[in-house]
């Protein structure tokens, strides 16, 4: 029965979190009083313990990413649905990096909530459908490629992402220069990627956060 399904919904956009209960309460569940910040959302639900909590990533005091990570260091049982604005490649790879239940766009239709809720209370993942040309297109043929860097290249490629010079990656892993354009070029061939020089340095910025996957 919907009502023993205790949802929180956490934005701090005062209609949208108006709107979004009602429709909750139509449905006839356990709707707990709003939280228009990470901070207020992470209070309710720590004393609450609701079922599933809605929550949007940008928030005052705290992100959603932020509320979702002390909930997991809390240990708590809530299932985290992420609505929001953002489809961006990154926002998606923090997500399935913290094993949120679900994640959906603001724009899309009430019942791709109600649907999404019904298949989180049954244990299963939902990821709206626009995502799945992202995750299949973009994310993983690039998760492909990354696996078969060797851990010392996987390193090399996330100091290349923080913007440091073979010199400096030199001086921080204790090895040669000469290793680490060695080690450059063996993850260039791996990547499938051009010989341009700043090649490598623009695919390790476009796709740090994938490197929170592996």
């Amino acid at each position: 029965m919907n009502q023993d399904i205790k949802i929180l919904v956490a934005d701090d956009h005062p209609m949208l979190l108006k709107g979004l209960r009602n429709e909750l309460v139509e449905q006839n569940y356990n709707v707990l009083e709003g939280a228009i910040n990470g901070a207020q959302a992470l209070d309710i639900i720590s004393k609450e313990l609701p079922d599933i909590a809605i929550l949007d990533i940008s928030m005052p005091l705290l992100n959603g990413f932020e509320v979702i990570a002390k909930i997991k260091e809390k240990g708590l049982d809530t299932k985290i649905i992420i609505l929001t604005s953002y489809k961006e490649k990154g926002y998606i790879i923090k997500a399935k990096k913290l094993n949120i239940s679900g994640y959906l766009l603001k724009d899309e239709p009430f019942y791709e909530i109600k649907k999404c809720i019904q298949t989180v209370l049954k244990g299963d993942t939902y990821f709206s459908k626009v995502f799945d040309e992202i995750v299949n297109n973009e994310i993983s043929p690039e998760l492909e490629k990354i696996k078969f860097l060797s851990p010392s290249e996987r390193t090399i490629v996330r100091l290349i992402a923080q913007e440091k010079s073979s010199k400096e990656i030199s001086e921080m892993l204790f090895i040669s220069v000469r290793t680490v354009q060695k080690h450059r070029s063996n993850i260039i061939s791996k990547l499938e990627l051009s010989s341009d020089s700043d090649a490598l340095s623009l695919w390790a910025s476009q796709n740090k956060d994938l490197f929170l996957t592996m």
